[in-house]
């Protein structure tokens, strides 16, 4: 089941294609971050972050949703596998939220 959810994880970042580019430009500007929770979140505020966030965070939880359905685990499970993906995938330089919940650069 867990590699039927990483597959499934695989497939949902290379799905965010349409954000793939304001995604990164707003990680490399160091204005949004990997969180612990499996969403993304504010390092630096500013309207245009705000907005990517709750796009891609809309995004996520549609599909972590989908997977806890599809693999009978719940919506926290799923987030939690999630958060440990992205974090891992996230490059040197990007900021990614320790679990003090400080922002720290990876």
């Amino acid at each position: 089941m867990k590699t039927q959810v990483l597959v499934f994880f695989t497939a949902l970042l290379l799905s965010i294609n349409a954000f793939a580019i304001s995604l990164q430009d707003a990680k490399n500007q160091g204005m949004v971050g990997e969180q612990q929770n499996g969403y993304l979140g504010v390092v630096k505020a500013s309207p245009e972050a705000n907005k990517l966030i709750n796009r891609v965070n809309a995004e996520r939880r549609s599909s972590y949703q989908k997977i806890a359905k599809k693999n009978a685990i719940t919506l926290n499970e799923v987030a939690n596998l999630a958060a440990k993906k992205a974090i891992s995938a996230t490059k040197k330089g990007q900021f990614v939220k320790n679990k003090q919940g400080k922002w720290v650069r990876k």
